[in-house]
């Protein structure tokens, strides 16, 4: 008798079916490793930056600015928050792989070699400047380097592992993108520019906290002093409501500076929501009540959406 063996799952190297089985593998290695460096970029914070740039150009522009202006500006702000969240993960990847929400990241997990983020962000970030230099002016390349500065260096080496007022300092860079587009069309930064950076500013702060809370044992394993891991709850509930009020009220106080009912009436609601919200979460954790701080938190993105769409809408109409 003759034994048959079945070798289909594994081709003879050379055979036409062992080149196509390997190009196969090839390709989903490449389309993974492309997806590893993009999510050291990571996108979904990109996203919610040019939400507050593209409205902020507008208003500067009293309608819509050059679509050429636009696009440069959105590739180069893109490029280079991508380029200071790379270099974010290059210098977090020792207490990345200490938390649950960051340790399948693409440096804790050996997938992008900790040089090769460092060169890819530097990379992304000499493009990025070299970009807004060419398109745009002076003040907005300078206040793009700034805040590419200022988030790895000032930020996530320093702040971010050093003090509890880590995410109030860090709010600086996190709402520079509207200073960035304001001063790309006008090449100036008047009040109504500084009233919006506020507002992002300000913002950050419920925004954040409600994920500190959320993820609160993964900081404290980290050794990261966020507010909610060494401030008492009392505290963490009165900076949450103080906050959402500054930020509402600093909407509010932006509304006169140019802008109409238009942008005014969802500014007003949106930002009572907001404010209900913030109280709700406040008033559960301070009865020690199952707490969900992540409803605040994608509520307060809603919030900034909707304030920057009315924006948009403002300059345009």
């Amino acid at each position: 008798m003759t034994m048959i063996t079945d070798r289909s799952a594994t081709p003879p190297a050379g055979s036409a079916a062992a080149d196509v089985a390997g190009d196969g593998r090839t390709r989903r290695d490449v389309r993974a490793m492309v997806a590893a460096y993009v999510s050291l970029t990571k996108p979904r914070i990109v996203e919610l930056l040019l939400v507050t740039t593209v409205p902020a150009m507008m208003l500067a522009a009293g309608g819509m600015p050059s679509l050429w202006l636009v696009a440069a500006v959105l590739v180069g702000g893109s490029l280079a928050a991508g380029a200071a969240s790379v270099i974010n993960c290059y210098i977090d990847r020792d207490i990345d792989q200490l938390m649950r929400r960051t340790k399948r990241r693409p440096l804790p997990t050996h997938v992008v070699a900790p040089r090769n983020a460092l060169i890819f962000g530097l990379v992304l970030a000499a493009i990025s400047v070299v970009l807004m230099a060419v398109a745009t002016n002076w003040l907005a390349t300078g206040l793009t380097l700034a805040a590419i500065l200022y988030y790895d260096l000032v930020y996530t080496l320093w702040l971010k592992r050093t003090t509890v007022l880590n995410t109030f300092w860090g709010g600086i860079c996190g709402a520079a993108p509207v200073l960035i587009g304001w001063a790309a069309v006008t090449n100036s930064l008047p009040p109504v520019a500084w009233g919006l950076f506020a507002v992002v500013f300000f913002w950050q702060l419920p925004h954040f906290y409600a994920l500190a809370i959320k993820y609160r044992a993964d900081y404290a394993r980290a050794g990261i002093p966020m507010l909610p891991v060494h401030a008492s709850t009392r505290r963490v509930n009165a900076e949450i409501v103080g906050f959402t009020w500054l930020t509402v009220l600093t909407s509010l106080a932006v509304w006169p500076l140019g802008m109409s009912l238009i942008y005014g009436v969802p500014a007003v609601v949106v930002g009572a929501i907001f404010l209900v919200e913030a109280h709700k979460l406040a008033r559960r954790n301070a009865r020690g009540d199952a707490v969900k701080p992540m409803r605040l938190f994608h509520w307060s993105t809603t919030y900034l959406t909707i304030l920057f769409a009315a924006v948009a809408l403002d300059a345009l109409i």
